[in-house]
């Protein structure tokens, strides 16, 4: 990741924000090849999760929760519910409307694709200890619930 010979210049080094860019382009990177690995992508993971966690959903729902662009949200659910990990049905409150809904294929799924990234959070943080880890997100975290502007 970092330039551990000191060929980067020294100010570049001590940004927070590349800091934080160049990580988050190796951990991009490492999600990316552990996901196509099988045969999934971000969007199919944060759909998968999101159902799992909250329940049946609308297609705008699901955007808004992962916020994911309504024309992804149509192509990502149409893969999904082509591999059998979610089912598509009409709304019956609003028949305009579908309600997407995880199948338990798509819980198994979503259960290796967890496995898979716990095993990409062990390599991209290998350097740290628990406690380290622990401390990294509740920063991260704490940042992202206060942004700038």
């Amino acid at each position: 990741m970092e330039d551990a010979e000191g060929t980067v210049p020294a100010r570049l080094r001590a940004l927070p924000s590349r800091l934080v860019n160049q990580v988050a382009t190796a951990a991009n990177r490492l999600v990316d090849r552990a996901l196509a690995g099988a045969g999934a992508r971000r969007y199919h993971f944060a759909l998968l999760a999101a159902l799992e966690e909250f329940g049946p959903a609308s297609q705008a729902a699901l955007g808004r929760r992962t916020g994911i662009d309504r024309s992804d949200i149509v192509a990502t659910v149409n893969e999904l519910v082509a591999r059998g990990f979610v089912e598509r049905s009409p709304d019956p409150g609003d028949r305009r409307r579908n309600i997407v809904t995880v199948t338990p294929e798509g819980v198994r799924h979503l259960q290796e694709l967890d496995r898979l990234l716990a095993g990409v959070q062990d390599e991209l943080l290998a350097s740290l200890s628990a406690d380290e880890r622990d401390r990294l997100v509740a920063l991260l975290t704490r940042v992202l619930a206060s942004p700038p502007g």
